[in-house]
């Protein structure tokens, strides 16, 4: 398994594979429920996840992110985006480089 996971609709994250990451495409929630549960048995470092499944999973990424060392990161994918990947990232790279690059 890869480092590097990505969890989330097919049409979202298959372009993924380009980069070396593993993709996970699940159609329902509770497909992508078993496989979040599944990553944290693995030996898994960075969980992207498309914001549409991230909503529904938000209890069990807290807990991840709590009692874990695994990233979760949202992602924005084609159906369901809240703003919260986009926003996220935005923080990480303004913690990384000092100021905010990202003009909106």
């Amino acid at each position: 398994m890869s480092n590097m996971v990505m969890l989330g609709d097919y049409d979202s994250i298959f372009g993924f594979t380009a980069v070396g990451i593993t993709v996970y495409p699940v159609k329902t929630m509770e497909e992508a429920r078993k496989q979040f549960k599944h990553f944290k048995r693995q030996e898994t470092e960075v969980i992207f996840i498309t914001e549409q499944f991230a909503l529904e999973l938000a209890e069990e990424i807290k807990e991840m992110r709590e009692k874990s060392d695994i990233a979760v990161i949202l992602i924005p994918g084609l159906h369901g985006n809240t703003g919260e990947g986009i926003a996220n990232i935005k923080k990480m790279v303004e913690r990384a480089v000092g100021s905010d690059i990202l003009f909106s």
